[in-house]
């Protein structure tokens, strides 16, 4: 494992338990066994490391589940049109929940309305999966699967209800965590709630 990754995952690790606001470079170059002027060989700032554990972990979770670039017009050639817009969610949903990209949006959430970076994170999530959208509206419409007048619009309104029921499908779990895990220190009785 090179260096650069060990800091990315030591970090990663530090930011699930205390948020990446509670991490120091400090923290992160103990958690190695190194010293922080080390550090500094390898990343600039704390930004940069986040920026980078992004990259990491959303390179990680494509391999993971085998998510390749894809050729659109092969895509939706013998497929309805129903077909590819149930793919096109399946698969965000898929990459998006995938363990350590859940873990990581989960710690970049908590914090994009007050970091930069995190903001800066989570718009160029929201930006791939536009450009993803659009592309595969526009080989849903040389295929004459889709009929809209704005494919452009179209591509932004798909992407971001997808992306809201995400977001809500992920805050909905995290509600009933949470909610689960106070009755359990008040009850005792886990098995009780039902998903």
């Amino acid at each position: 494992m090179e260096r650069k990754e060990e800091i990315i995952q030591a970090t990663f690790m530090l930011a699930s338990k205390n948020g990446i606001d509670n991490v120091s470079m400090s923290q992160i170059a103990t958690q190695l066994g190194i010293k922080k002027p080390s550090l500094y060989n390898h990343f600039r700032s704390k930004d940069e490391i986040a920026k980078a554990m992004y990259d990491y972990l959303r390179t990680q979770a494509k391999e993971k589940l085998k998510i390749t670039d894809l050729d659109y017009g092969k895509l939706v050639k013998d497929k309805s049109l129903e077909e590819v817009l149930k793919l096109a969610v399946h698969n965000y949903c898929k990459m998006s929940t995938q363990s350590e990209m859940f873990s990581f949006y989960k710690i970049i959430y908590s914090t994009r309305a007050t970091n930069c970076v995190a903001a800066q994170i989570m718009c160029e999530e929201t930006e791939k999966m536009l450009l993803a959208t659009k592309n595969l509206f526009y080989a849903l419409q040389v295929h004459q699967k889709i009929f809209v007048k704005d494919i452009d619009q179209a591509a932004i309104s798909f992407t971001m209800t997808i992306h809201s029921l995400i977001d809500y499908q992920l805050d909905r779990k995290s509600c009933r965590n949470w909610t689960r895990n106070v009755h359990c220190q008040k009850a005792c009785r886990c098995n009780e709630w039902k998903y």
